[in-house]
């Protein structure tokens, strides 16, 4: 976990995996790097939301996977968010309490409904993963839902920003590599417009 920057509580915060994500983002806004995976989200921006001020939003920018055709080279606002690794009616069953329910988040004002992205600690790079969580989702990344339900807990209003740099495929790590800096000049260029 890496804090770059001072939170203000008025401007947001942007949250992103690694720095190789983040490495075009400049220094006008406060980077959290969190390190990959829910555990890491979660931990690192607990830690900061916890320690205060909060920010005016948390903004979560980072890559993501194409579940269904289309998509890959395209930048996209999350309407919707699930664990794809956490069984949440299996937990149902057991307990009688929704744990890991999907997450709405609020767009702005004509953005449409927003993609479904489905969070979890396993990098989609095989065709049966990807055809099993493209019937509930259009998109896959590590961190999303994490960020969402920790900034959510915190009554801070969450945006999640990804850029598709792969087709959850064989071959997607490299493919995640070989793009990673091109979608960190996007992405920066995203934060850049949208929030000044």
């Amino acid at each position: 976990m890496r804090l770059i920057g001072d939170i203000d509580p008025t401007r947001p915060l942007l949250v992103v995996a690694v720095a190789e994500e983040a490495a075009h983002l400049g220094e006008g806004l406060p980077v959290l790097l969190t390190g990959m995976g829910k555990v890491n989200a979660s931990a690192a921006l607990a830690t900061v939301l916890a320690r205060g001020p909060h920010p005016s939003e948390v903004v979560n920018l980072g890559t993501a996977g194409a579940l269904r055709p289309g998509l890959q080279g395209t930048t996209h606002e999350i309407g919707t968010v699930l664990q794809h690794d956490l069984d949440t009616e299996v937990l149902r069953t057991l307990t009688g309490e929704t744990i890991g329910a999907p997450l709405t988040l609020d767009l702005p004002a004509g953005a449409g409904e927003g993609l479904v992205l489905a969070t979890g600690d396993l990098f989609v790079a095989e065709e049966e993963a990807r055809q099993r969580l493209a019937a509930q989702a259009h998109l896959v990344d590590m961190e999303g839902y994490a960020v969402a339900s920790v900034a959510r807990s915190a009554g801070v209003r969450v945006r999640l920003v990804k850029y598709v740099s792969d087709e959850a495929v064989e071959g997607a790590a490299t493919t995640w590599r070989d793009s990673v800096d091109a979608c960190a000049k996007i992405l920066a260029r995203w934060a850049h417009e949208e929030l000044g």
